[in-house]
């Protein structure tokens, strides 16, 4: 049973960073690329970033190009989520997930973690 545990959210400032961490176990991580989610309230879940299986590829979406930088070590099972400057509007859960196929879309992700909190305040 492929098991995803997201740590390092809370609550932060404007302009601010945080290093999300995504632990993976039950698995051989290196088979499963790995996605970033984020879904504040009221909103759909939405694609944050994608690493691919070897770490060697990375894909953001247009909002966090710059900012964000999700990173893996195979060896530790975990991905990370690098966020530097953040604004208000990235307040949301964020969700870490994989599959066998990295993808924007969340339907192509076969397992989730329960998600983090951040919070950015103005």
């Amino acid at each position: 049973q492929v098991q995803l545990v997201e740590s390092g959210g809370g609550l932060v400032q404007a302009g601010g960073s945080l290093r999300l961490s995504c632990a993976a176990s039950g698995c051989t991580f290196s088979r499963y690329a790995s996605g970033w989610f984020r879904q504040a309230a009221g909103k759909e879940r939405e694609f944050v970033g994608v690493i691919s299986r070897s770490g060697g590829s990375t894909y953001y979406e247009d909002s966090v190009k710059g900012r964000f930088t999700i990173s893996r070590d195979n060896a530790k099972n975990t991905v990370y989520l690098q966020m530097n400057s953040l604004k208000p509007e990235d307040t949301a859960v964020y969700y870490c997930a994989a599959g066998s196929v990295g993808s924007s879309s969340s339907r192509n992700y076969d397992y989730w973690g329960q998600g983090t909190q951040v919070t950015v305040s103005s």
